[in-house]
C-alpha cells in the first residue's frame, strides 16, 4: 500500500513537472492573458445590465385534477367549464396576452436614464409616461431626450413643450403624456426614451416568459421571468394575469350571452303564439256563441289538454335534438352559438355539449399560438373527435325514446278523437282552442325559468383561476453572476495561451523536443548543443567553462559509445540540409578533442558549399580538391590551425565540378589512410546527405558518424525517413547531434525544450556563467 502511494505520489509529481516546464516559459503570455481575460469580465460586467428574477403563482381548475371553487357557486354558474393545465400554459405564454399587457402598460416606449457605461431603465424615475391610441403607428425611435418642468406640467422635447392628459400629434404620431404612476424618486441624470416596435416587444417578453407546473398533478401554475427593472417586470406578471382572467370571464360571457339571445328568441315566437290564440278563443266564443261548456266536455278537455302538453313537450325535445345535431354535425363550430338543450331530460347531452364546446374553443385557441403538427393541439383535436360520436350516440338514443312516446301519445289521441265526435261540433271546436292555448302555456313558461337561470350565470361568473402569489421579485440580481464571470474569464486565460502554446508546437513541422527525436527514429542522441548566440563560431578553448563547452566535452566522452578508440579515429559529421550547423559541430569537436591533448586533423570535405575556412577566418590556394585531382601531395595540404596547437586543418580548395566523383577516387582512401596513421582523430565535415550522396560515400571509410540534426530547423520529415534510408544507403556507427536548442517561450537564461541552470566557472576571467542541466 505505501509503495502504491508512492508511486502515485510520484506520477502526480511527475505530471505536475511536465505542466510547468512546458507552460512556465510562457508565463508573460499567461499573464497577459490573466489581466485581458480579467479587464473583459470587468468590461462585460460594466456593459450588461444587471436583471433580476420576478416569479408569480395562480391556481387553475382542471378537470382531470379536480379544484373548484364551490358548490353555491357552480350551481348559479351553468356556464362553467373546467380547464387542463397543459392547455391553459399554452393560453398564458400566447401572443394576443401578451400583446394586451404591452400595450396596457405603455411599454412599447422605454423611458431610460443615462449611466456612467450603459443606460438604466428609468421605469419608477421618469415623472411622465406615453400612451398611443394605435401603438403600431408611431415612429420608431432610439433616443429622444426630454425635460419635465413641474411648475406647468410641461413636456419640452427640443424646442417644443408638450401639456399632458392631452392627445397630440408629434413628429412620432398620435400620443399623449401622462404622470407616471410608478414615480418613486427623481432621477439624477438626463433622462429619454426610444419608441420600440409593439410586435417585437411582446416577442421580446415572451421569450423572458416561462410557465411551469411543479408537478404533473398540481394545478399550481409557476410564472417567471427576468428583467433589469423589478418594478416593471411585477407589473408585467401582473398584468399578464390580469388579462388572463378577463380573457376568461370574456369567453363565458359571450357563451351566456349566446344562451340568452337564444330563449329571447323563442320567448318572442311564444308570445305572438299565444296572442294568435288567444284572440281565435276570443272571435269563435262572439261568433259561434259557444260559452259554457259540459262537466264532460270539460272532463274531456283537461285529458286532451294533458295529453296534448306532453305531445309538444316531446315535439320540442325532438326539435331540440335536430337542432344540436345540426351543429355536432358542422365542421367548423368555433365561436358559435351552442344550441340550448332546454327541455332534454337526459342531462348526459348538456355535459357532453360543454365539454365540446370547451375544447373547441380551446383548439381555435392553441391554433393561433401553435402549429398544425403541436402535440397539444393534436390532443386537443382527438378529444373533440372522441366527443362528437359520444354526442351523436345520445342524439340517436334520446330520438329513438321520444318518437316511441310520441307515437304512444298519438294511438291515446285518436281515441280521444272517436271520443270528440260524440261532442257538439262548437264545444269540440272550442276544446281545440282552449288545448293550443294551454301547450303555448307551458312553453312560455318553461322559457321564462331558463332565461332567469341564464341571467344568474351571467351575473355569477368569475375567473376561473386564483393567484396563490402576485408578482415578487429577488432582492438582488440574477444575472450576471460576478463571481461566475471572473471565475470563467480565469479559466480563459489559463486555457487560452495554453491552447495557443499546444498549437503552436503541435502545428509546428519542425524538430522541437529531444523526445520527438527519439519517436521518429532509433537512432541514438549522443549529445545535445544550445544555441550558439556569439558571432565567433569557435565555443571552446583552453580554461573556457561555458555551459556550451561543456556540451562539446561530453559530446567527447560519449564517441567511446559508437565504438571510436585509438584505434578507430575517423569521424564523420554531416546532417540533413545546409544550415543545421554540421560544420560548427565538426570544428567545436575537433578543439574538444584538441583540447585532450590529442593530435586531431580537421578535413573540409564539403565540396559542394565549405564553410571551415571561413568560421576559422583562414583562406589557403591548394586544398583536398587538389590532392584528389593528384595536382598535390598530402603534406602540401595539411595546415596548423591557429586555434590550438594540435588541431590541424585540411581546407577544401578549388570548388571542383565533380565533386561525389572527386570523393570516389583511390587517393582519397590513400589520404584517409596517411592521416590515420600520423593523427589521433580524424574528422570529417561533409555535405549534407538529404541533399547530396557525399555522406554515403564516405561513410563506410569512417568508424562513426555523426548526425546533425537543429532545433526548430530540421524538417520532422527527414526523422521520420532516416532509419529507411539508413537501410539502403547505411551511415555506419549513426549518432545524432541535437544542434541549436533555443529557449522556449520569454525565457532567455533557460532552454525550455529540457534545460534548466546551474553554474560554471570561467577559468580566465573567474567569472560564473548560469548552466544548463537536463531535466
Amino acid at each position: 500500500m505505501a509503495s502504491t502511494g508512492q508511486k502515485k505520489g510520484k506520477e502526480n509529481k511527475s505530471l505536475l513537472s511536465e505542466i510547468l516546464f512546458k507552460y512556465m516559459p510562457y508565463w508573460p503570455l499567461f499573464i497577459i492573458f490573466g489581466l485581458l481575460s480579467i479587464f473583459g469580465a470587468w468590461f462585460y460586467l460594466q456593459k450588461t445590465a444587471p436583471e433580476y428574477e420576478i416569479s408569480a403563482a395562480i391556481m387553475l381548475k382542471d378537470e382531470k385534477k379536480g379544484s373548484s371553487d364551490g358548490e353555491m357557486i357552480n350551481s348559479l354558474d351553468q356556464l362553467a367549464g373546467n380547464k387542463i393545465v397543459e392547455n391553459e400554459l399554452e393560453v398564458l405564454k400566447s401572443r394576443s396576452l401578451m400583446a394586451s399587457v404591452v400595450k396596457n402598460l405603455g411599454l412599447y416606449v422605454t423611458f431610460l436614464e443615462e449611466g456612467k457605461m450603459i443606460p438604466v431603465s428609468a421605469y419608477t424615475s421618469s415623472p411622465i409616461m406615453i400612451v398611443a391610441p394605435n401603438p403600431d403607428d408611431l415612429t420608431l425611435q432610439k433616443k429622444v431626450p426630454f425635460t419635465f418642468s413641474e411648475q406647468d406640467s410641461t413636456v419640452k422635447i427640443g424646442g417644443n413643450k408638450y401639456p399632458l392628459d392631452t392627445l397630440l400629434q408629434t413628429p412620432y404620431g398620435r400620443l399623449k403624456f401622462i404622470a407616471n404612476k410608478n414615480y418613486t424618486h427623481k432621477a439624477v441624470k438626463p433622462l429619454y426614451f426610444k419608441i420600440d416596435n409593439s410586435k417585437a416587444q411582446t416577442s421580446a417578453l415572451l421569450a423572458q416568459l416561462r410557465a411551469t407546473a411543479p408537478s404533473k398533478l398540481s394545478t399550481v401554475v409557476d410564472l417567471k421571468m427576468r428583467d433589469s427593472d423589478p418594478a416593471r417586470g411585477e407589473d408585467i406578471l401582473n398584468e399578464l394575469i390580469t388579462a388572463y382572467n378577463k380573457a376568461t370571464i370574456d369567453d363565458k360571457n359571450r357563451l351566456a350571452s349566446n344562451t340568452t339571445a337564444f330563449v329571447e328568441a323563442r320567448l318572442g315566437e311564444m308570445e305572438k303564439e299565444l296572442k294568435n290564440i288567444e284572440q281565435q278563443a276570443q272571435s269563435y266564443k262572439a261568433t259561434r256563441g259557444a260559452v259554457d261548456i259540459s262537466a264532460q266536455g270539460q272532463n274531456f278537455l283537461k285529458n286532451v289538454s294533458e295529453n296534448d302538453q306532453k305531445v309538444g313537450d316531446v315535439n320540442m325535445q325532438l326539435a331540440v335534438l335536430d337542432q344540436v345535431d345540426k351543429y355536432v354535425q358542422s365542421k367548423d363550430n368555433a365561436g358559435g352559438i351552442v344550441p340550448s338543450t332546454l327541455g332534454l331530460k337526459d342531462e348526459r347531452l348538456g355535459k357532453l355539449l360543454d365539454q365540446l364546446y370547451e375544447s373547441e374553443l380551446n383548439y381555435e385557441k392553441l391554433r393561433t399560438t401553435t402549429g398544425e403538427n403541436n402535440p397539444i393541439l393534436t390532443q386537443v383535436r382527438d378529444q373533440i373527435n372522441k366527443i362528437k360520436p359520444s354526442v351523436a350516440e345520445n342524439i340517436k338514443e334520446q330520438r329513438a325514446s321520444l318518437m316511441a312516446s310520441k307515437l304512444n301519445l298519438q294511438s291515446t289521441n285518436n281515441v280521444y278523437s272517436s271520443m270528440l265526435q260524440s261532442i257538439p261540433q262548437k264545444e269540440r271546436e272550442l276544446i281545440d282552442i282552449s288545448r293550443q292555448q294551454a301547450i303555448y302555456n307551458g312553453i312560455y313558461s318553461f322559457l321564462l325559468q331558463k332565461k332567469e337561470e341564464s341571467a344568474l350565470s351571467h351575473q355569477s361568473n368569475i375567473a376561473e383561476s386564483r393567484v396563490v402569489d402576485r408578482a415578487q421579485s429577488t432582492l438582488e440580481p440574477v444575472s450576471p453572476k460576478g463571481k461566475l464571470i471572473y471565475m470563467v474569464a480565469f479559466v480563459f486565460a489559463l486555457i487560452l495561451p495554453a491552447g495557443f502554446v499546444t498549437a503552436k508546437e503541435f502545428l509546428n513541422r519542425k524538430i522541437l523536443f529531444r523526445h520527438e527525436i527519439e519517436n521518429l527514429t532509433h537512432t541514438p542522441i549522443i549529445g545535445e548543443i544550445i544555441l550558439n548566440k556569439e558571432k565567433d563560431p569557435i565555443v571552446i578553448e583552453a580554461g573556457k567553462r561555458t555551459f556550451i563547452a561543456e556540451q562539446f566535452r561530453r559530446i567527447r566522452v560519449s564517441l567511446g559509445y559508437l565504438g571510436v578508440n585509438a584505434e578507430k579515429k575517423r569521424i564523420l559529421v554531416t546532417s540533413s540540409l545546409s544550415g543545421e550547423g554540421k560544420s560548427f559541430v565538426a570544428l567545436n569537436l575537433a578543439l574538444s578533442l584538441a583540447l585532450a591533448d590529442r593530435k586531431v586533423v580537421l578535413l573540409e570535405l564539403d565540396l559542394a558549399n565549405p564553410s571551415l575556412s571561413h568560421k576559422l577566418n583562414v583562406e589557403y590556394d591548394k586544398g583536398v580538391s587538389d590532392y584528389l585531382k593528384g595536382d598535390c601531395e598530402p603534406e602540401e595540404i595539411i595546415r596548423r590551425s591557429s586555434a590550438n596547437e594540435n588541431l590541424f586543418f585540411i581546407p577544401c580548395g578549388p570548388l571542383p565540378e565533380n565533386p561525389s566523383e572527386l570523393l570516389m577516387s583511390e587517393r582519397l582512401t590513400t589520404l584517409l589512410e596517411y592521416l590515420n596513421e600520423i593523427f589521433d582523430n580524424v574528422i570529417i565535415d561533409s555535405a549534407p546527405a538529404s541533399l547530396l550522396s557525399d555522406a554515403y560515400v564516405l561513410s563506410p571509410m569512417c568508424n562513426a558518424t555523426l548526425y546533425v540534426v537543429k532545433h526548430k530547423f530540421t524538417p520532422k520529415v527527414y526523422m521520420e525517413r532516416l532509419d529507411e534510408e539508413n537501410q539502403v544507403h547505411q551511415l555506419k556507427n549513426l549518432g545524432i547531434i541535437f544542434n541549436g536548442i533555443k529557449s522556449r517561450g520569454f525565457t532567455k537564461n533557460g532552454y525550455g525544450y529540457g534545460y534548466g541552470y546551474g553554474y560554471i566557472q570561467n577559468k580566465k576571467t573567474g567569472v560564473k556563467t548560469r548552466k544548463a542541466s537536463g531535466r
